[in-house]
C-alpha cells in the first residue's frame, strides 16, 4: 500500500466527556467545584477542546490530544512556558495529565481566556475596526517572535526536536521533506522538480534569519480572542501546538497565508502593527515561504483524505514555481 492509499490520519478525537469524568477531572485541582455543564468548543481539526462551567469558580477549558499526536500535549505545555511574560493573556495550565486515569487519552486543562474568537467577529468589523485589531495582532506576534531559542527547527515536548545549525540548513530540510512527501501522496514529479529549482534558486534568501525566534505559526482568526462588543480589542492568544523555532517571516507568511486581496485591511493592519522588517528583499521571502506553506497544506490535506482540495492547490503550487 503506497502512501496516497493509505487511510487518512485519525485527527480530533471522537469521545463524549461524561459529567463524572469531568467532575472527577475538576476535582483534581478544585475539591469543592461544582460542575454546571461541558461544551465542545469549534476550533481546530488536531484537538478537542470543550468549555467546563462551574457553579462556584471560572470556567476552564479542557483540551484533549488525539491517540497520534499525544506528544503534543507536553509541546503545549514548554510552549506556553516560554510566554509566561507575554503581556498578552495565554492560558495558564492547571492541569497536565497523561496517566490517562480519568480519561484514556492525554489532556490539559486550563484557564479559559476573556473574549470571542476573532473569526465570528470579523464580518461586522469596518475596515478600519479590521486594520486596528490586526494591528494588535501584529504587534503580538512580534512579541512572540522576540522569544529566542536555541537551534532552528520543530518544537517537540522538550524543546527542538529537529535540530538544525542554520534556517538555511532548516528549511532546506523542511522544503525537500515536503516535496518528498508530495510526490509519494500521489502529487506531480515534474512540478515537484520545478519547485526544488525554485527554492534552489532562492535559496539565499534563507540566509538572512541567523537567530532562531519562536513562531506560533497558526496566528489566525480562530485562534484569537477579540472583546466581544463594540470597537474589538485583542483579549487572548490560543492554539501553540504548531510553534516553531524559526525565521519570523515564516510567522507572518503563515498568518498572511489565507487573505485574498478583499483582505487588505488585514493585511496591512498585521504589518503595520508588526513593525519595520530590517531584512533585505523581505517580500521576495515571504512570496517563497507562502509556496512553502502551500506545499505543506498540500501534504496535510492529502494525509486527512480531504483530496477534493489537492487540485486547487495544484495549480497554486505551478504558479508559484
Amino acid at each position: 500500500m503506497t502512501t496516497s492509499d493509505a487511510p487518512p490520519l485519525q485527527l480530533k478525537p471522537r469521545l463524549s466527556v461524561s459529567v463524572d469524568q469531568a467532575q472527577a477531572i475538576i476535582r483534581r485541582i478544585s475539591p469543592q467545584a461544582s460542575l454546571l455543564g461541558i461544551t465542545e468548543l469549534h476550533g481546530g481539526e488536531i484537538s478537542t477542546v470543550l468549555e467546563i462551567t462551574l457553579a462556584n469558580a471560572p470556567a476552564c477549558i479542557l483540551k484533549v490530544y488525539p491517540e497520534s499526536l499525544q506528544w503534543k500535549m507536553a509541546k503545549e505545555v514548554y510552549v506556553l512556558g516560554l510566554l509566561r511574560d507575554l503581556s498578552t493573556s495565554i492560558p495558564k495550565i492547571l492541569l497536565a495529565d497523561d496517566t490517562r486515569t480519568a480519561i484514556d487519552l492525554n489532556y490539559l486543562l486550563m484557564t479559559r481566556l476573556d473574549g470571542t474568537v476573532l473569526g465570528r467577529r470579523e464580518a461586522t468589523l469596518s475596515e478600519a475596526e479590521l486594520f486596528a485589531i490586526y494591528a494588535e495582532m501584529g504587534a503580538a506576534l512580534r512579541r512572540i517572535n522576540d522569544v529566542v531559542l536555541d537551534s532552528f527547527g520543530y518544537i517537540g515536548p522538550n524543546g527542538v526536536w529537529t535540530v538544525h545549525p542554520s534556517n538555511h540548513a532548516y528549511m532546506s530540510a523542511q522544503f525537500e521533506r515536503k516535496l518528498t512527501e508530495f510526490c509519494t501522496r500521489g502529487g506531480d514529479p515534474t512540478l515537484a522538480a520545478r519547485l526544488r529549482d525554485s527554492v534552489a534558486a532562492r535559496q539565499h534568501l534563507f540566509e538572512a534569519a541567523v537567530t532562531p525566534r519562536l513562531c506560533h505559526y497558526d496566528f489566525h482568526a480562530g485562534n484569537v480572542l477579540v472583546t466581544r462588543e463594540g470597537e474589538p480589542h485583542l483579549t487572548g492568544i490560543v492554539d501553540f501546538e504548531n510553534a516553531t523555532s524559526g525565521d519570523p517571516l515564516m510567522d507572518i507568511a503563515k498568518a498572511l497565508y489565507y487573505f485574498t486581496p478583499k483582505d487588505a485591511p488585514k493585511r496591512d493592519g498585521l504589518l503595520a502593527g508588526y513593525g519595520t522588517i530590517a531584512r533585505p528583499d523581505w517580500e521576495q521571502t515571504l512570496a517563497l515561504y507562502h509556496m512553502y506553506c502551500t506545499l505543506e497544506l498540500w501534504c496535510w490535506m492529502a494525509q486527512i483524505g480531504k483530496r477534493e482540495v489537492l487540485a486547487d492547490l495544484t495549480k497554486e503550487l505551478a504558479n508559484a514555481a
